[in-house]
């Protein structure tokens, strides 16, 4: 019987992303509405590490079960380093993903092409009475900039508006195994992939 993973967020677009990059790994990867966790633990750390070892812990106890949590964010060098952990919840609550977009472009409209650098960075914490040292830590960055309108369909949160040079396109406008194979979230899972891979 496959072990059960936890990913610790009510995005089920996050909890999507995971299940496509854990294909071949048997665990059954579960979100917190699956196992009706109700909790919400506040991310009061300064850092995307801190943020993400906080939800694991928690979530992880609250549950059970092995529990990977992410915390991950757009980085805009012109915005100081906004959203950055705030990525989630930048401009205040009840704003839509798609009001975050038009937040950052609104902030950015003034800034040439030439300096609208930014990253996507993801941490990842994975927490389990299987798990080395009880938590295991690994992080993905992947480098871009801001396009000046929201381009692509795919993706969600900041992909239509993150440009990825190589590719000469956003992530929003990639397949789901292309931006998988770029992404921050991506990137941070193949070096997390060997501590799965031993559990199971």
């Amino acid at each position: 019987m496959a072990k059960t993973l936890l990913i610790a967020t009510r995005n089920k677009g996050k909890v999507r992303e995971f299940e496509r990059m854990l294909i071949g790994v048997s665990f059954e990867v579960v979100g917190l509405d699956d196992l009706g966790i109700d909790i919400e633990v506040e991310e009061t750390g300064s850092t995307f590490e801190e943020n993400a070892v906080l939800k694991a812990k928690a979530y992880g106890e609250a549950a059970g079960v092995l529990t990977l949590a992410d915390d991950s964010g757009l980085v805009v060098d012109a915005l100081g380093g906004e959203p950055g952990v705030l990525s989630a919840r930048y401009g205040g609550e009840g704003l839509t993903d798609d009001d975050r977009v038009q937040l950052v472009l609104q902030k950015l409209n003034r800034t040439s092409g030439w300096n609208r650098q930014a990253r996507f960075i993801a941490v990842l914490a994975l927490v389990g009475n299987e798990v080395p040292n009880g938590l295991v830590i690994s992080r993905g960055v992947v480098e871009g900039a801001i396009a000046h309108e929201p381009i692509g369909n795919n993706g969600f949160g900041y992909d239509p508006i993150f440009w990825i040079t190589s590719h000469t396109k956003t992530t929003a406008q990639m397949s789901a195994e292309e931006k998988d194979s770029v992404s921050h979230r991506g990137i941070a899972m193949q070096s997390l992939m060997g501590s799965l891979t031993s559990i199971y």
